[in-house]
């Protein structure tokens, strides 16, 4: 069975920091390229991050760009989103994803690439 637990998220002030992490289960982790991506309720699903097999390639949204760092640990089979100086405009609910297919680094965004996709964790920025 395959499995995506995201946690991490949480109320914090403009300006914090979160880590968000998510431990996968039920496939060969290191043959997958991961993302996160984030949703506010009645908007599309929005990509912000993005990460190649070995850790290698890394790709971000313009608006996280300089905040944001994405991470993987293969053999803990964890994605990491380090998220610094956050704003209120980065409230949602974040989900990180899983691709088994060749992704080149500008595909990262494109969410139906992704196979596999967890619950979501909550992240509500405060002004």
């Amino acid at each position: 069975q395959v499995l995506l637990v995201e946690s991490g998220g949480g109320l914090v002030q403009a300006g914090a920091s979160l880590r968000l992490s998510c431990v996968a289960s039920g496939f060969t982790f290191s043959r997958y390229t991961m993302g996160w991506f984030r949703q506010v309720p009645g908007k599309e699903r929005e990509f912000v991050a993005g990460i190649s097999l070995s850790g290698g390639s890394t790709n971000y949204a313009d608006s996280v760009k300089d905040r944001f760092t994405i991470s993987r640990d293969n053999n803990k089979n964890t994605v990491l989103l380090q998220m610094n100086s956050l704003k209120p405009e980065d409230t949602a609910v974040y989900y990180c994803a899983a691709a088994g297919s060749l992704m080149l680094t500008w595909d990262y965004g494109r969410a139906w690439k992704y196979d596999y996709w967890g619950q979501g964790t909550q992240v509500t920025v405060s002004s």
